[in-house]
This record gives C-alpha cells, sequence and structure tokens, in this order.
C-alpha cells in the first residue's frame, strides 16, 4: 500500500486504550471505505524521532483530521486527566490558523462523547461543530462518512448505512483472516489492522445481500 497524496490523507487524534478501540477501529475502516487513508502516530515506529515531531509531520501531510476529545477522564494511576489530544487539536488549528498555502485549507472533524458536554472542559473551541458519537461504532462512522462527503465534495463516498453493514461483515470475517496470517486478534497492532482492513476492502466484490 503506498502512501496517498496530501489530500487523501487523514490525520487520527484518538486515545489509542482497549476501551476506546471498537470507536479507533471503525473510524480506520469509514476512511479507508471512502477512499481515503488514515494516518496516526501509531504509523511510525522510528524510536529517534520525538513524538512530538511525529505528530507535527503527520499533520503537515494531511488535509484532513479527526480529534476525539472525548478521553477527559482522570486517570486511575496518576488521578490526571489525558492531555494529548486537546494539544494535537490545537497543534492543528494553529497549523490551520498561521499556515501557509495547503495548510489554511485543512478541515478536521472534532469528536466527543456526548453533545456540547466539552463546554465544560475545554470551552475555548465553542463555535466549532462538535459531533457526539454516543460511544457508538455505527455513529462514528457515519458522522466521519458525511464529514468527508461535505469536505472532499467527492461524490463517490458510499452512504453510512452501507459502510457500517460492510464493516459489520469486516468484523464478522476478521478471525478467520487473523487464523489465516497467525496474528492474535486480541493483540493486533495498527499496522497490522490497518493492512487487515486495506486488503478486505481490495477483495469486496460486488454482494447485493448486505446492501
Amino acid at each position: 500500500m503506498s502512501r496517498s497524496v496530501y489530500n487523501d490523507n487523514v490525520f487520527i487524534n484518538c486515545p489509542f486504550d482497549k476501551q476506546y478501540e471498537p470507536i479507533f477501529h471503525a473510524i480506520i475502516f469509514a476512511i479507508f471505505d471512502c477512499g481515503f487513508v488514515p494516518r496516526c502516530t501509531l504509523e511510525e515506529d522510528d524510536a529517534s524521532q520525538i513524538r512530538i515531531e511525529k505528530i507535527y509531520s503527520i499533520i503537515n501531510a494531511c488535509r484532513y483530521s479527526i480529534h476525539d476529545i472525548s478521553r477527559t477522564e482522570l486517570d486511575s494511576k496518576n488521578n490526571l486527566p489525558r492531555f494529548n489530544m486537546p494539544l494535537e487539536l490545537g497543534m492543528l488549528l494553529s497549523a490551520k490558523k498561521f499556515g501557509s498555502g495547503k495548510h489554511n485549507k485543512k478541515s478536521c472533524l472534532i469528536l466527543d462523547k456526548k453533545a456540547y458536554r466539552y463546554q465544560k472542559f475545554i470551552s475555548d473551541i465553542s463555535g466549532q461543530d462538535i459531533s457526539a458519537h454516543n460511544n457508538s461504532t455505527k455513529n462514528a462512522i457515519r458522522i466521519v462518512r458525511d464529514w468527508l462527503r461535505g469536505k472532499s465534495r467527492r461524490t463517490t463516498l458510499p452512504d453510512g448505512d452501507v459502510i457500517w453493514k460492510r464493516y459489520q461483515r469486516f468484523t464478522k470475517t476478521l478471525p478467520r483472516m487473523c487464523k489465516t496470517l497467525q496474528f492474535n486478534q486480541n493483540k493486533l497492532i495498527y499496522k497490522d489492522y490497518v493492512h487487515l482492513v486495506y486488503e478486505w476492502l481490495e477483495e469486496l466484490t460486488w454482494d447485493s445481500s448486505y446492501f
């Protein structure tokens, strides 16, 4: 799978824990099914590169980005919230505001688990359109699809319900694919999951039974 051009790349800024994983996986699938390419820091495994430099590099390479700010709970170990997602959102908004050329045309989708909840912890983004997925993979897929359709103005994107049905079919096929490739489904790393989604969609043939 070759790296796509700037206008196809979608940066994903979200939690990378097991609790959020179903929505993360659904978003990756939706991006691919819409004809775009998901990008996130998990794709880079160069230990010599500082993490924030990885983020700068990926934001620079993406016209679109998705930022989920739903993880605001206190960490059970440190009793502190996680600020990575708001920080990366701020980096994107700054690139759009102060960048030139292609960068001031960047577009982002901001997600939260409940509508208007963000006003209690990050009120400075009031006025932005925040979409609530309600911790639902189906909602996340629909929101991502509709946003990409509106911002890219591409007319070839499948309907959100179609993508959801494809995603359900993919998740049913995933255990068999993992077994064939000798992957542990419960320990899939990002690169393996992306590869499985990409290959499954590439091999997808027209089948009216799931529309």
